[in-house]
C-alpha cells in the first residue's frame, strides 16, 4: 500500500506517531481533530502493522486488515496516512528503523508531534516513543543520513506525550497529565474512528466483553477530564523538554486551541 500524498500547504502541521493501529484513536485522535478544526494539516502513522492483533487470522491477513482499518480511521480524522514499517513486537530502538522514521519526520516537518508516553504497559509503546523523539531530534542533523535520504529541516517542533494506557505506569501508579485538551463534543467522533478497527473488537471481545474497548476509551477520557478539573472528557498530555526541538516557552498546542486547552 502506498502512503497518501503528503500535502504541501502553508498550514501548520501536526503529526501523531504511535505503535499500533488504534493507539492514536485511544489517546490522541481528539487532539488531532481539534487541530484540524483550526486549519492544521494532520498526519497519522503507526510504526507497527498490527499483525499480532488476531487469534483467528494469520499475520499477513491481519496486517492487511488492520492497514485498511487504519486508513479508514485516518480519513475520518482528516489526516494523511503513513504506512507502518515493522511487525508487532518488533519495534526496537535500533539504527535502521530510526533512519526510516527520521526520513518521514523530515518529509512531514511537523510543528507539533504527538507521541506515546515514555513509559507504558508494553515495550512497543515505549520504544515507539523513543524512536519518535530521536527522529525528531535528528531532523536538522545533516550528518545523520535517513532511509530514504532526505535533506535536513530546521523547523521548531514541540513534542507532547500522551497518557499511558489505563492512565498508570507499568507498576500501577497513576500518571497525572500536565496539559489537557477538551474532547467532550468529539467523543462520538472518537468512538466512530476507534470502532473502524473492527478486527480489534473481534479480538478483544474474547477476553474483555462486547464493545469493551470502546467503553474503555470513553472511560479513560472521562477520567482525564476529572484530572483536568475543567472538562467533562479530555485527552491528557505531558510536554517533552524543549532542548533540541523548540524554544523554551513554546506551546503551540495551547496557542492553537485557546479555551479548549487547559491550564
Amino acid at each position: 500500500m502506498q502512503q497518501d500524498s503528503v500535502s504541501k500547504t502553508n498550514a501548520k502541521v501536526a503529526m501523531a506517531i504511535a505503535a499500533h493501529p488504534d493507539d492514536i484513536e485511544f489517546m490522541m485522535s481528539g487532539t488531532l481533530m481539534r487541530l484540524g478544526e483550526e486549519g492544521w494539516e494532520l498526519h497519522y502513522m503507526n510504526i507497527a502493522n498490527g499483525c499480532c492483533g488476531s487469534m483467528e487470522h494469520d499475520a499477513r491477513t491481519t496486517s492487511r486488515m488492520r492497514a485498511d482499518e487504519a486508513q479508514q480511521a485516518a480519513k475520518l480524522l482528516g489526516a494523511v496516512w503513513h504506512p507502518p514499517m515493522v511487525n508487532d513486537l518488533e519495534i526496537f530502538y535500533e539504527e535502521p528503523l530510526l533512519r526510516q522514521l527520521a526520513s518521514v519526520i523530515r518529509e512531514v516537518a511537523p510543528d507539533i508531534l504527538l507521541i506515546h508516553s515514555p513509559v507504558d504497559y508494553m515495550e512497543d509503546h515505549s520504544n515507539a516513543c523513543r524512536l519518535a523523539v530521536s527522529a525528531a531530534f535528528s531532523r536538522g542533523v545533516p550528518n545523520f543520513k535517513t532511509t530514504p535520504p532526505r535533506k535536513p529541516v530546521n523547523n521548531p517542533v514541540a513534542l507532547y506525550h500522551a497518557m499511558p494506557h489505563e492512565l498508570c505506569d507499568p507498576y500501577g501508579s497513576e500518571v497525572q497529565a500536565d496539559m489537557f485538551v477538551d474532547v467532550t463534543d468529539l467523543m462520538d467522533s472518537k468512538r466512530v474512528a476507534l470502532a473502524v478497527h473492527t478486527s480489534q473488537k473481534q479480538w478483544l471481545d474474547q477476553s474483555q466483553g462486547m464493545d469493551s474497548y470502546l467503553h474503555n476509551m470513553e472511560s479513560m477520557a472521562k477520567r482525564v477530564g476529572v484530572q483536568s478539573g475543567v472538562f467533562e472528557s479530555a485527552e491528557g498530555w505531558r510536554p517533552h523538554s524543549h532542548m533540541g526541538f523548540c524554544s523554551r516557552n513554546a506551546n503551540p498546542l495551547k496557542e492553537a486551541l485557546g479555551d479548549q486547552f487547559a491550564p
